[in-house]
C-alpha cells in the first residue's frame, strides 16, 4: 500500500443538492491528496436511478469549481485513465463481480417478490429479531439458489424472472475494520443482514458498484462520512471474497455535521428554521420547484466556506483559525480529525465570512454585487460599486448585504425614522436650509474638509455640530446608523446629498 500512489475519490449520488457535509468530505479528501501528492477524483455513483434527480450532478460539478477544489479527473474535470467516472456508464463492469461471488459460494440469487419480503420483515420484527432483514437466520426459508435446485434456478433466469444477488454474509464471525480515525472496529456477522449487491435490471447496489469502482480506479484511501461505517464491514467482506483484500484502500470516516446545539445531525429544516444555509448553492427542485437557500447567493465568499467546514471535525492542534486553501493543504492530517460529531456554529461561520469580506478587493466584492445592485436599483456602475464597497465591507457579515442592508446608498430614503427624528428635536429650519448651498460650495471634497467644513457650518449658524451630523446623518440615511457622515458624502456627492437635506427638510415641515 506504502508503494502506491495515493488516490482518493468524493463519489456523491445526483439525488439533490449537495449538503454542505458532503463539501466537507470533498474538501477533506481534496486536501488529503494535495498534502500527498495524490489524485483526487469525482465519481458519480448513479446506480439508483430511482431517486436521481435531474441537474443534481450540474449542481455537485459546480459546487466543487466554486469552492475552488477542483478534483484532477471525474465527471466534468476531465477523463483520466479510469473513465468513465458515471456508474451508470460502467454498468457492464458489474454484472461479472456479481457472477464471480455467486461462483464462489459468496453470494446466491434470490427471487423472493416484494409481497414475500414485506412478510418476512413484519414477521421478524413481530418476533423481535436482532436483524429484521434477510439474513442467515431466513435465508434457508425464502425463495433462492440456496434452497431451490441449480435446475429451476437456471430456468427461472432464462426466463427473465426478476431476482436480486445477495452477499451470503458469513454466520458468527467478527469483522474488523481498520480506519484512520477511529483505530480497530470489530463488527459481528450476527448482527448484518444478506445486502443485495446486483438487480435483474443490470444495476448494481451501491455496496458493490463502490467496492468495484474503487478497486479498478485503484483508490488508496475511502474517505466518507460516518453514516457509511456501518457498511464498512460489508465492503471488507467484498474485497475478501473478491480476491482484492491486498489492494484494500485504508478507510477513514468523518464524523458527522450536528445542529448547533449538538442533538442530532444536521439539516436543511435545521437551517431554514435558524436561517443560515445547509447546501453550498441554492438550489430549484425540479419536481416540487421548493428551493433550498446556499452559501454562495447568501453571500458567503468560498474561501470562507472552506475555512468554515475544514473546521468542522479537524483542528490544526495550534491557535490559527484563518487557513488559505494552501496552508489547509499544509497543515492537514487525518490524525488530527475527531471521532466526535462537530456542531455547526453559525456566528462563528459569520465571523469567518466577515473576515474574507473584510479582505477581499473592492473590485472582487463590486462585481459580486453587481447583478444584485442592477436588479434592485438599475446601478450598474462598477467604479461606482467599488467605492460601496471600499465604505460598506467592514460593516457586514454577507456580501449581498452590501446592497440588501444598505439601500441608501442607491436610493434616497422615502421614509425616516420616527426614534431618529425624535432624538433630533426641533430643528433650526432657517439655518438647514442653507446647509445644501453650503456643501455645493466646497472646493475640496474630501472626508477630512467636509468634517471641518461642516463645524465651520455650525459655528457660524449657531448650531450644535452633534445636531448638525444627527440631522445630515438621518437625510442620507433615513436614520442613525451607517458609515462617517464625510465619508457618505464623498460617495454620494455634492448635488445628491443637497438633495436629501432639501427633502428631509420638506419633510420636517410637514409634520
Amino acid at each position: 500500500m506504502s508503494d502506491r500512489k495515493v488516490r482518493v475519490r468524493f463519489a456523491p449520488s445526483p439525488t439533490g443538492p449537495l449538503h454542505i457535509g458532503g463539501v466537507r468530505t470533498a474538501l477533506y479528501n481534496y486536501l488529503f491528496a494535495k498534502k500527498q501528492g495524490g489524485d483526487f477524483i469525482l465519481r458519480i455513483e448513479d446506480t439508483d436511478q430511482g431517486r436521481y434527480v435531474q441537474g443534481a450532478e450540474q449542481y455537485i460539478i459546480e459546487t466543487l469549481k466554486w469552492v475552488g477544489i477542483e478534483p484532477n479527473e471525474g465527471v466534468g474535470f476531465g477523463d483520466g485513465p479510469f473513465a468513465p467516472y458515471r456508474q451508470s456508464e460502467r454498468k457492464e463492469t458489474y454484472r461479472q463481480y456479481a457472477e464471480q461471488l455467486v461462483r464462489s459460494g459468496h453470494a446466491y440469487y434470490a427471487f423472493d417478490t416484494t409481497e414475500e419480503l414485506e412478510t418476512l420483515r413484519k414477521k421478524l420484527e413481530a418476533a423481535k429479531a436482532p436483524v429484521t432483514a434477510y439474513g442467515s437466520a431466513v435465508r434457508m426459508e425464502m425463495k433462492n439458489s440456496l434452497t431451490i435446485s441449480a435446475e429451476e434456478v437456471e430456468k427461472k433466469l432464462k426466463a427473465g424472472e426478476q431476482y436480486v444477488v445477495r452477499i451470503k454474509i458469513p454466520e458468527n464471525e467478527e469483522v474488523k475494520v481498520q480506519d484512520l480515525i477511529r483505530g480497530e472496529v470489530v463488527f459481528s456477522t450476527s448482527l448484518m443482514d444478506d445486502k443485495v449487491l446486483f438487480k435483474s435490471d443490470g444495476m448494481p447496489t451501491y455496496h458493490l458498484a463502490n467496492v468495484a469502482d474503487d478497486y479498478n480506479m485503484q483508490i488508496t484511501h475511502v474517505i466518507r462520512g460516518e453514516e457509511w461505517l456501518s457498511s464498512a464491514p460489508l465492503h471488507v467482506l467484498l474485497y475478501r471474497y473478491l480476491g482484492w483484500e491486498n489492494n484494500m484502500p485504508q478507510f477513514a470516516h468523518l464524523p458527522l455535521l450536528l445542529k448547533p446545539d449538538g442533538n442530532g445531525k444536521l439539516s436543511k429544516r435545521d437551517g431554514d428554521k435558524l436561517g443560515f444555509p445547509v447546501f453550498p448553492l441554492e438550489f430549484k427542485d425540479p419536481k416540487t420547484g421548493e428551493i433550498s437557500s446556499g452559501y454562495r447567493e447568501k453571500g458567503y465568499l468560498p474561501e470562507a466556506v472552506i475555512n468554515i467546514i475544514a473546521f468542522l471535525g479537524w483542528n490544526p492542534g495550534t491557535e490559527q483559525e484563518i487557513y488559505s486553501l494552501e496552508e489547509l493543504v499544509q497543515a492537514f492530517s487525518l490524525e488530527h480529525v475527531h471521532k466526535a460529531g462537530a456542531k455547526f456554529n453559525f456566528e462563528k461561520a459569520k465571523w469567518f465570512n466577515e473576515h474574507y469580506i473584510k479582505a477581499a478587493s473592492d473590485e472582487r466584492l463590486a462585481n459580486h454585487i453587481l447583478p444584485l445592485a442592477k436588479e434592485k436599483f438599475g446601478v450598474t456602475d462598477l467604479e461606482f460599486l467599488k467605492k460601496v464597497c471600499a465604505l460598506l465591507k467592514d460593516r457586514v457579515s454577507f456580501v449581498n448585504d452590501i446592497v440588501l442592508a444598505n439601500a441608501f446608498v442607491f436610493v434616497a430614503p422615502v421614509n425616516y425614522s420616527a426614534d431618529a427624528l425624535k432624538k433630533l428635536g426641533a430643528v433650526n429650519s432657517a439655518a438647514l436650509s442653507q446647509l445644501a448651498a453650503f456643501i455645493n460650495f466646497i472646493s475640496d471634497f474630501s472626508a477630512a474638509n467636509i468634517e471641518t467644513s461642516l463645524k465651520q457650518f455650525a459655528e457660524t449658524q449657531q448650531l450644535k455640530l452633534g445636531d448638525l451630523m444627527k440631522f445630515t446623518r438621518i437625510s442620507i440615511v433615513g436614520d442613525l446608523s451607517g458609515p462617517a457622515v464625510p465619508d457618505l458624502m464623498v460617495l454620494l456627492g455634492k448635488e445628491e446629498i443637497g438633495k436629501r437635506i432639501n427633502a428631509l427638510l420638506a419633510h420636517i415641515k410637514r409634520q
